[in-house]
């Protein structure tokens, strides 16, 4: 009679409890998320309410952060490389501060204090969003987030009502898209949040009806953008996609990526046939207005003469942060019942407002956010870092080639979604490949666990089995 096999004692073990810190953590990433969600629904953060909510909100958060580092008595910091361009950046405007550097004290401090808020939020998500877990969610609530953006802009401009939510009425007019006056702003949104799901379904984490329903989604996203009127957006979500097929071809060129692709084009080109073709046909084929409001391409050109001249007015530091409006009556060369707030380009009106200096600080930013993005890159189909940092990316490159022909970083809600974009580009990886170390973890048990089996008997061995004296 053989004897049992030894087997070393396994003690049960109960899965300790989560650490109170890690569910603060939680609590305030999903706080972060609330804020990126409300921005732009409250017609992009651009009135004095939605500003106020969104900084206090975030200096809220920040100063919650804070009591909890000093009640742990240990300050633990994750760096980012975009913070030093952003903390330099921040410098300047307190030096614009000093008497006689800006040309309009009050405009300046309130847009630092907006930039503030930028900055709480840019950091408190650096320190957050650690885990795979938390990305897989809010990938998924920003998507569907996104979505349902796009289906009540469609269903609004169906209506006609000319009304935000159908209630309310611009009080200097505009050109209603979304949940946005300006058509121009609900296509820089989009042009940021469409490569969320865009990505994941070409990547190798998405499978079956997932992968579907993201590239789905995408394309009717990616529609919209065309929809909305917006030329620039148009241009920039054509270029956006084109980066994107580069680093799709490059990686694998297989007959489902190829086929999936197709799918993505044909939803996204009969979403636009279906709802509004001949509308988008005239915006392409012509630059001239159409039905709507809207600087004509003439006028963008006479601005950005006038721009050169302030900026040669004041090129080192500018004449102050958020001064374009208050300073340009006195530059402006031509007549129009248009108001001209903005410089209808942001490379420009950052020359302006900031001078060379600023201008510096802003290039560092993007260098700062695209070369660890980069290095992520590689493999991305099955890497998720990869993943993440080219999503930021394609936001990234959408709204800088918007900004040559608008004003999307001028807009609060679009401005903090690029922003966050450039930090999640820029961050260490930090998220794992969960598959592929379970299957690694499953090898390693099986290993371990197979010598401590016991050998099936032979055949042979039945006739004549052991037996103890």
């Amino acid at each position: 009679m053989s004897a049992a096999l030894p087997l070393p004692d396994i003690q049960e073990t109960v899965a300790p409890p989560r650490p109170i810190a890690l569910r603060a953590n939680d609590l305030e990433l999903y706080g972060l998320t609330s804020i990126l969600i409300f921005a732009p629904l409250a017609f992009g953060a651009v009135e004095a309410w939605a500003i106020f909510v969104l900084q206090f909100s975030a200096c809220l958060m920040f100063c919650t952060w804070i009591f909890r580092q000093v009640r742990a008595e240990r300050i633990t910091i994750k760096w980012n490389p975009v913070f030093s361009p952003m903390a330099g950046f921040g410098a300047l405007a307190l030096i614009q501060l000093v008497p006689g550097v800006s040309a309009y004290r009050h405009a300046t401090y309130s847009t630092l204090l907006l930039y503030t808020a930028y900055g709480f939020v840019c950091f408190l998500l650096t320190q957050f969003l650690e885990r795979t877990s938390h990305l897989s969610k809010l990938g998924s609530v920003f998507s569907v987030y996104g979505v349902t953006v796009a289906v009540f802009a469609v269903l609004q401009s169906l209506s006609a009502s000319g009304k935000l939510y159908w209630i309310r009425t611009p009080r200097f007019g505009g050109w209603i898209y979304g949940p946005y006056v300006n058509h121009n702003h609900y296509a820089g949104l989009m042009e940021m949040l469409t490569p969320i799901p865009l990505v994941y379904a070409f990547s190798r984490y998405a499978h079956g009806r997932k992968k579907w329903l993201a590239a789905s989604a995408a394309a009717f996203m990616g529609a919209t953008v065309f929809l909305s009127g917006s030329r620039g957006g148009m241009t920039a979500f054509a270029i956006e996609l084109g980066i994107f097929l580069c680093f799709l071809f490059r990686e694998r060129t297989h007959n489902r990526v190829v086929l999936l692709m197709g799918a993505f084009l044909l939803v996204a080109i009969g979403s636009i046939a279906g709802v509004g073709g001949s509308e988008v046909s005239s915006r392409i084929s012509t630059l001239a207005d159409y039905k709507h409001p809207d600087l004509n391409a003439d006028i963008r050109l006479k601005i950005d003469r006038d721009a050169l001249h302030m900026i040669a007015a004041r090129p080192l530091f500018g004449w102050g942060l958020g001064t374009f409006a208050d300073v340009y009556p006195q530059f402006r060369s031509f007549y129009t019942n248009s108001l001209v707030n903005e410089a209808h380009n942001d490379y420009l009106q950052t020359l302006i407002e900031t001078g060379i200096l600023g201008f510096a600080f802003a290039i560092w930013l993007l260098i700062a956010a695209a070369r660890p993005a980069m290095r992520k890159i590689q493999n991305w189909p099955s890497n998720v870092n990869g993943i993440v940092a080219l999503a930021a990316l394609l936001g990234i490159s959408g709204i800088l080639v918007h900004s040559f022909v608008d004003f999307n970083l001028q807009v609060p809600a679009n401005a903090m979604w690029f922003y966050v974009l450039c930090t999640v580009a820029a961050m260490e990886p930090r998220f794992r490949n969960l598959k592929r170390e379970y299957k690694h973890r499953d090898a390693n048990i099986d290993s371990i666990v197979a010598p401590l089996q016991p050998e099936p008997r032979r055949t042979g061995d039945l006739a004549n089995p052991t037996t103890s004296a």
